[in-house]
């Protein structure tokens, strides 16, 4: 056999046996050669040109030819005409437009795709070459370096000539600065506040902060702060759960600018919870007073009785549909500790998936809850951001801390007694209420036998159990809603039962009619003063009410 016909065999035999891993041989593998190696060295010989004895090119190396094939432009008008221009006036009155509409919380911006959001969100009163050398400055010059004992250079640069100078700009940069609030920590954890100079001159009297018990620290630990910003990161619609008691002291302004300034595509929303424990009048009141600012719906937390949740579940779900594009949106809950963030959601889900007890601190960590199949419900722990004009007392009774760990209780009694009216003490428990807040301990601890050795009252114990009853809704109290002047007048007529607009229907017996009546007489009675819960009302008497303007309100929409 010749020598054809074996290399001809040979490779007929290699066509049709192979290793059955689908390999392809390459011209030069071999025993000391793989085909990886083979194709890098193919690499390396690629990136050289080829060139002649003379050392003229003949084959230019890969990427390095100078032949290009001829480039004609499309005769098009285009090209050589303005597109998508805007001029000065037209912009003005389209950045004046949107900040009008910006400013009303019931619009939402769809799209921003085609919109010059640059030029209208540009300026917003930042100098930006200022702060990008003092960022310089703080990159290549830290403070360790600068000062203390671990200094790089002997002079400090101040960037003046002489002390006079420096006297000057440091009273330029004070005066610019008193204006502002100074959130830096101290070494001993208390907040600096800048003082009013004005204010100081005048002799006008300049609070200090003070040392106060560590359990009225709580909500503000590094842990907390980190699970409320990943609720916020990872939510679309923020939902800020107000007490409807005290809304305003409930109500996180921090929180609010940040989401404002840092997350503005984000909704925010506020749910007034705890509605069944303030007159319907007054809940009515705070919804128009919330609703300046951002969308309120008023809101009872349970789960076999509820009010509100239809009208809830309806707004999640219009969010959803400005939203069509994604898969799913996720609602975050905010707020301060022990104002039903956990009951709102068991509510929604009609079931227990979050763990709830009416005491402050029982979400730990942020929990993930499917309310359907594109809306998700995020639980938070409960935040308190830190605030100069709260006193022990305040945060006290905002439910905030547990009372257990409160040490000599009766020393915040006064406060409860200044927040309710005596007639609801003695209607709550069946005693004569008194101005002195020791001798009203000692009579509610003799009436229920609470005593230590010697007879004498358990003034602490006693002391515990009222503010409980306090926060837990046991005793009526509720804060006023500030009032707007012209705003009797804005009722409509025909329309009431209306939510907003409408007054008490509580069932009174003849002698508080006559009561009311003569407070009406002589003007000195407010119309939404809280007169308490009898035990012959119905405890879901303004629930209901609300229920039954809230769907005549619904059907004139439809």
């Amino acid at each position: 056999m010749g020598t054809g016909k074996k290399e001809a065999s040979r490779r007929e035999r290699q066509g049709k046996v192979g290793d059955g891993m689908g390999n392809v041989r390459v011209k030069g593998e071999n025993f000391y050669r793989d085909a990886k190696k083979v194709k890098r060295l193919n690499m390396y010989k690629d990136g050289k040109p080829q060139r002649d004895a003379a050392g003229n090119v003949t084959v230019a190396a890969s990427y390095q030819s100078r032949e290009a094939p001829v480039a004609r432009i499309e005769p098009n008008r285009k090209w050589f005409g303005n597109t998508r221009v805007i001029s000065q006036e037209a912009l003005t009155s389209f950045r004046e437009a949107v900040a009008e509409r910006a400013s009303d919380p019931y619009q939402v911006l769809l799209k921003t795709n085609k919109l010059p959001m640059s030029l209208i969100r540009d300026g917003q009163g930042v100098n930006g070459l200022k702060q990008h050398q003092a960022k310089m400055a703080i990159e290549t010059s830290p403070y360790s370096d600068t000062f203390g004992p671990k200094a790089q250079r002997k002079r400090v640069k101040l960037g003046v000539a002489s002390l006079e100078d420096f006297a000057g700009e440091t009273a330029k940069m004070h005066d610019a600065y008193v204006e502002k609030t100074d959130h830096e920590i101290h070494a001993d954890g208390s907040l600096a506040v800048s003082g009013d100079v004005s204010a100081a001159q005048d002799g006008a009297h300049i609070t200090t902060a003070t040392a106060i018990e560590s359990v009225f620290s709580k909500g503000q630990s590094k842990r907390i702060w980190n699970e409320l910003y990943k609720v916020i990161d990872s939510s679309d619609v923020v939902i800020h759960v107000l007490d409807a008691r005290d809304p305003e002291g409930t109500r996180c302004r921090s929180i609010e600018k940040y989401i404002r300034e840092e997350a503005a595509h984000k909704h925010l929303i506020f749910v007034l919870n705890k509605c069944d424990l303030v007159p319907t009048g007054v809940a009515a009141a705070w919804v128009r007073h919330l609703s300046k600012d951002h969308p309120t719906l008023a809101f009872h937390a349970s789960i076999n009785n509820s009010f509100g949740k239809g009208s809830l579940i309806q707004l999640l779900r219009q969010f959803s549909a400005l939203h069509s594009e994604r898969k799913q949106i996720s609602v975050g809950f905010i707020g301060y500790p022990n104002t039903g963030k956990s009951s709102i959601i068991n509510t929604l889900r009609k079931k227990k998936v979050c763990t709830v007890a009416p005491i402050p601190g029982e979400t730990k960590v942020w929990q993930y809850i499917t309310l359907m199949k594109r809306i998700y419900l995020i639980d938070c722990p409960g935040v308190v951001p830190p605030n100069q004009n709260d006193t022990p007392e305040d945060i006290l009774l905002r439910g905030v801390v547990r009372i257990e760990n409160v040490e000599n209780p009766e020393q915040y009694i006064p406060a409860v007694l200044k927040r309710v009216q005596p007639k609801h003490l003695e209607r709550t428990y069946s005693v004569k209420g008194s101005d002195d807040p020791l001798e009203f301990l000692a009579v509610l601890a003799r009436k229920g036998g609470r005593l230590l050795r010697g007879g004498e009252p358990d003034l602490d114990g006693v002391a515990k159990m009222v503010i409980n009853d306090f926060l837990r809704g046991k005793i009526p109290w509720f804060t006023p809603p500030p009032h707007t002047p012209g705003e009797e007048g804005e009722k409509i007529e025909g329309r009431e039962g209306r939510l907003g607009e409408m007054g008490r229907k509580r069932k009174l017996d003849a002698v508080s009619d006559e009561a009311e009546k003569s407070e009406n007489k002589s003007g000195s009675a407010s119309d939404e003063e809280f007169e308490g819960f009898d035990e012959s009302d119905d405890d879901n008497d303004s629930i209901a009410n609300l229920e039954v303007s809230d769907e005549e309100s619904g059907e004139e929409n439809d």
